[in-house]
């Protein structure tokens, strides 16, 4: 591997920005996947979350656009992203890496005005940045010509097709110039996935640094045990980060987008810097939100899986699974938004008494242990131990059950002479007389307590009553 950017074939432009940025030394993929798209070959590049995959394709990219100019509405590249955070995150890379070309670029995603994308496809782009639902709505509106598209990147290609873009990513495709390079680079990437790739690509180039949904040996990993009820979960969350040493900054995964929002105020309300970011927010709330966190004006970010793929935001120091992530593939791209870059990071994954089926596929799937969080265990609250026994002290709801739930002491028995005595011979053979009704208070003896009906004491005259047979 190359120990310097300038020993990949890359322009010096494209190199001069690089060092400005900071980096001096490309990672495992970058070396090995850069060559190979230099020379337009199709490629796909699969390695851990953090290790930068998208600079992988951004400079070559930027490389090969120094020849040639975009005309109005014909993008010379299109790069396909499931987010729009991840969208704008490529944008931002290609701006950064990008500062000494003179390259027009535009994001088309959803939650912005049709009005502004329109100002900048009616100019000309270089580079077309988008997601698969909004680039089809422009496409039908005669907005786009996307015969002209000379590369085509499929980023977090599993993701995409996961998320059910399959059919929109064939509608796209099939309406590329064949003559094209198409890159594909994702954390994770199996085996029916890697069969749909056939219809995308033509004998690309597999470059794969890492095993497939491995993760990163910087991330410290522990399990945490909590009860399954909602308020000993953010409590048990709560606890877990004030215990925390050395974080900065987290982000914290919930499954649900309303347990997101429910949870930052939770947290908000117990005197911690939060914010909510889930897909049913709008653009600008999302992007203020985002921008917040990225210049620490938040320091917990709860967030549902938008935020799990690809967002780059270097300084988080944890990552907290509130959730334990129903599919085994999310929790490698969860936890891989800290320890990024060679940086040290701690993920924690609250596991309560129904997540070991969720658990189990995620330890097949990275094929590592995972240590449980040793003195943190927390002991079951007496509610929670007692929820499947019969509560003796409280009484049911059912009729039936307030009569059986009354304390032991007050059940009903009969005094010890009662038991002794000789029970008195039923004469059943003998009719009740007609005037039974009125004779039965004169039979009736008090009994020895306040016994209720249907446990102990004497049978009501009316029940007595012979049956009349016609």
């Amino acid at each position: 591997m190359t120990d310097d950017f300038s020993g990949l074939g890359l322009s010096s432009k494209v190199t001069d920005a690089v060092a400005v940025a900071g980096y001096d030394k490309p990672t495992e993929i970058q070396a090995q996947a850069i060559p190979h798209l230099l020379e337009k070959k199709d490629l796909i590049g699969i390695a851990q979350t953090g290790t930068g995959k998208t600079a992988s394709f951004v400079l070559p990219m930027l490389t090969l656009l120094e020849k040639g100019r975009a005309r109005a509405r014909m993008p010379r590249t299109l790069i396909l992203e499931p987010t729009r955070e991840l969208a704008a995150q490529v944008a931002d890379n290609f701006e950064k890496y990008g500062k000494n070309h003179r390259l027009n670029m535009a994001l088309i995603i959803g939650g912005v005005s049709f009005e502004e994308q329109n100002k900048k496809l009616d100019r000309g782009v270089d580079v077309l940045i988008a997601t698969p639902g909004r680039l089809l709505d422009q496409f039908e509106r005669g907005k786009i010509l996307l015969t002209g598209v000379e590369i085509l990147v499929i980023d977090e290609a599993d993701r995409m097709l996961d998320m059910g873009f399959i059919d929109d990513i064939e509608k796209i495709v099939s309406r590329l110039p064949p003559r094209r390079q198409t890159m594909l680079f994702s954390a994770t990437m199996d085996n029916q996935i890697e069969r749909l790739t056939k219809k995308f690509l033509k004998d690309p180039v597999h470059v794969q640094v890492s095993r497939a949904a491995s993760t990163a040996d910087t991330i410290d990993q522990k399990l945490v045990r909590v009860g399954s009820k909602p308020d000993e979960k953010r409590a048990a969350l709560r606890a877990r980060i004030d215990a925390s040493v050395g974080l900065t900054n987290a982000i914290i995964f919930c499954n649900r987008k309303r347990d997101v929002a429910t949870l930052a105020r939770s947290l908000q309300r117990h005197g911690h810097s939060a914010g909510a970011l889930h897909g049913d927010m709008d653009q600008k709330s999302r992007t203020e939100t985002l921008d917040a966190f990225k210049t620490n004006k938040l320091t917990l970010l709860v967030a549902s899986d938008v935020a799990a793929r690809g967002l780059d935001i270097p300084a988080v120091s944890h990552v907290f699974n509130f959730d334990v992530p129903v599919h085994a593939e999310d929790y490698v791209h969860r936890i891989g938004r800290t320890g990024r870059a060679g940086r040290s990071g701690v993920a924690y994954t609250l596991v309560g008494p129904s997540d070991s089926k969720h658990l189990d596929a995620i330890l097949k799937l990275i094929q590592k242990p995972i240590d449980w969080l040793e003195g943190d265990k927390p002991k079951p609250d007496a509610a929670e131990s007692d929820a499947s026994k019969p509560d003796a002290d409280k009484p049911s709801r059912g009729r039936r059950g307030r009569a059986a739930a009354k304390p032991k002491a007050e059940t009903r028995t009969r005094p010890p002479a009662a038991v002794e005595a000789p029970a008195e011979p039923k004469d059943t053979a003998k009719p009740a007389p007609k005037n039974a009704r009125k004779a039965a208070p004169k039979k009736m003896e008090t009994p020895p307590d306040d016994t209720p009906f249907g446990d102990a004491g004497p049978i009501p005259a009316f029940l007595l009553r012979s049956a009349r047979v016609s």
